[in-house]
């Protein structure tokens, strides 16, 4: 299986290298290559990108202009692995809160699932350096998103998850309403309703060490509210 990492990227210098080629040093069965959307990073994340891509023939760099959130980060991902022929898809952050060793099951589990989902809130999974209120936040935020669409997936606002092309193509990103956080539940939920074989794996989500993140309150209520328009279809 033909496979695409996608990783979007803004302000993450201090970690793009290093996440490149950590992954590369995975015994990664499957074909694979590791896709960089940049939204034109004022740090020089561009600039590590591209001495990776001196190192590793695997990797390749989108530019954008400017700063136009996650969900268009990832759209424009996935289109780019549909027309170069990718069988599967890869979401992941940059800062290492996604720890790359779980790309080894990652992997394995798509051969026999349309959806994996990294999850911290199956057994096993959990989350590591937020505070108490943080986790409370995220956690309600899945069990609001989840009750709110009837749909039973216990993580749907997790960023580490995988697709095949099937779904991303029955999908139809060009209808996906959400532009930030909600982008991932939205993706999820899609998938769910087309009887997409989905499994989630127990994952420990570790708490940036380098960098800023980009998560605040007005984003988190934002999707809330975003919710609403996926459930109700306006």
């Amino acid at each position: 299986m033909k496979t695409l990492i996608i990783i979007p990227t803004y302000n993450e210098k201090q970690n793009i290298f290093s996440l490149i080629e950590k992954i590369n040093s995975l015994k990664l069965k499957d074909d694979f290559s590791v896709l960089v959307v940049d939204d034109n990073s004022p740090d020089g994340t561009k600039a590590e990108v591209l001495r990776a891509k001196e190192i590793y023939q695997n990797v390749c760099l989108l530019s954008r202009d400017k700063k136009e959130g996650l969900a268009g980060a990832y759209i424009e991902g996935f289109n780019f692995g549909l027309k170069k022929g990718f069988d599967a898809f890869v979401q992941m952050d940059a800062d290492f809160s996604h720890n790359p060793k779980y790309l080894l099951e990652i992997f394995e589990k798509l051969k026999t699932n349309d959806v994996v989902i990294a999850s911290r809130n199956v057994k096993g999974g959990s989350v590591l350096g937020w505070s108490f209120l943080r986790n409370f936040i995220s956690k309600g935020g899945s069990f609001y998103s989840s009750f709110l669409l009837n749909c039973p997936i216990k993580d749907l606002t997790g960023g580490f998850n995988a697709y095949r092309r099937s779904i991303i193509e029955n999908i139809n990103l060009t209808t996906i309403k959400s532009k930030g956080y909600c982008f991932q539940i939205e993706m999820k939920y899609r998938a769910y309703n087309l009887n997409a074989k989905i499994i989630e794996i127990p994952i420990l989500f570790e708490n940036r060490k380098n960098g800023k993140s980009k998560m605040n309150k007005a984003i988190f209520f934002e999707a809330l509210i975003n919710i609403l328009k996926i459930r109700f279809n306006f």
